[in-house]
């Protein structure tokens, strides 16, 4: 048996039997529906979708390729690599193979019978060399910015997505749960970190967590112990930790943790490209009563953000309302950051991606609406001491709000 035949009759049977989850031929469908009303707004006649994880949304699969999208026929799936097995994870009926760029007008013209006017495009990830290229490619066409289309569509999950995500927010609660068998005194952040993501792994955990982003880079999990928990670096979150070297400012650095200390674990866990992400507090004995209260302190806000949480209710008006309970907790000066390098969100979208729609954050005012997933994370920080921080993720539903990483909520006190 070849390679090819190797994949189409055994790699499907292999798959399921470890716990693939395919995306259906309906998901699919359903999906297609949802961009093609968008894009008959924006006037585009089709999308060629290179994105990754617009290209997993809309294809099922992550193979080496591309994706056309007329605005009426059936969609073009065109694999560089690897045919056989794009043919067997997606749904889509017409897939071909893509040998080189250049053939990607004759592909198209023999499918679709003519090349489109106008082609959307992700302009917002999309290299300006790669750009030029289609622009040689499809010379006369008419290029639009097809990244609100795709942004706007995923950001109300399916119930097929919810339940990945659910699946995600289990994973993550395991390692929790195993973290507090792991932790010992003199261990280092990385040390403890690398123990965690190799617990999540064995439950399924794919080890990546991705960002529509040109530099911003995300990976599993943060540990900051005591005076790391209040260094903040380039990202855009209240801390960012010590990390392990100037090329990698930020997480878990090799400092070695020590008792009585606050230890802040934000991990994030992806199961089948979905993303959850949760934050809980660690000491190894009684943690120091300044941190214990800034916890409460975090564990309360995140509970007010939940009892607004329901479709209709704005996004910044949240976020504003989480200022003054702040402030009248005590923690003007330290909440979402230190003095002057506060952020301004105090809830992100997340799903395919950690970036998604909606912001709970200042500028952001527009509708939650019901399947809608986002990471409500509070979090106050005392530069040179450490910082205290309560995360779950959580799905809008018809009424209010589900929360996707069921989790104990004291501190995990080893």
């Amino acid at each position: 048996m070849n390679h090819d035949d190797w994949v189409r009759n055994e790699l499907w049977g292999l798959s399921k039997s470890l716990g693939f989850r395919y995306t259906p031929p309906e998901e699919i469908e359903d999906r297609l529906k949802q961009v093609r009303t968008a894009m008959e707004k924006e006037e585009m006649e089709a999308l060629l979708v290179v994105q990754k994880m617009d290209f997993y949304y809309l294809s099922g699969t992550t193979q080496d390729g591309l994706l056309f999208v007329p605005l009426e026929g059936k969609p073009l799936l065109m694999i560089r690599r690897e045919l056989e097995r794009g043919k067997v994870e997606s749904p889509l009926n017409n897939v071909v193979a893509l040998k080189s760029i250049r053939e990607l007008p004759s592909l198209i013209q023999t499918h679709f019978g003519k090349l489109p006017n106008s082609l959307g495009l992700e302009l917002d990830v999309l290299p300006v060399r790669d750009y030029f290229r289609y622009q040689d490619l499809f010379q006369g066409a008419r290029f639009a910015d097809a990244s609100p289309v795709f942004r706007n569509t995923r950001r109300i999950k399916s119930p097929f997505e919810v339940d990945l995500m659910r699946k995600a927010g289990e994973i993550g609660g395991k390692v929790y749960q195993e973290g507090r068998k792991i932790l010992e005194e003199r261990m280092t952040e990385i040390q403890f970190g690398g123990l965690l993501e190799a617990a999540a792994k064995r439950y399924g955990h794919e080890g990546l967590l991705r960002v529509r982003s040109l530099n911003y880079e995300a990976y599993t999990w943060h540990v900051l112990s005591g005076p790391t928990g209040g260094i903040v670096s380039q990202s855009d979150s209240p801390m960012g930790g010590l990390g392990l070297s100037p090329a990698f400012p930020v997480g878990a650095s090799l400092r070695v943790m020590r008792a009585h200390e606050p230890i802040l674990v934000d991990f994030g866990t992806c199961y089948h490209g979905y993303q959850v992400d949760e934050t809980r507090m660690f000491s190894i004995g009684k943690m120091r009563q300044k941190f214990g209260d800034a916890y409460k302190a975090c564990r309360e806000i995140h509970d007010a953000v939940l009892d607004e949480v329901r479709p209709g209710a704005d996004c910044e008006a949240i976020f504003f309302k989480t200022l003054r309970l702040a402030e009248r907790l005590g923690y003007k000066e330290s909440y979402l950051g230190p003095p002057g390098l506060q952020t301004h969100f105090i809830a992100h979208g997340i799903g395919l991606e950690l970036n998604e729609f909606p912001f709970l954050a200042q500028g952001q005012s527009y509708p939650l609406e019901k399947g809608m997933t986002f990471a409500v994370e509070p979090k106050i920080v005392f530069p040179g001491e450490g910082s205290a921080g309560f995360e779950n993720t959580v799905v809008v539903t018809q009424n209010g709000y589900e929360i996707l990483t069921p989790l104990e909520q004291e501190i995990f006190e080893v």
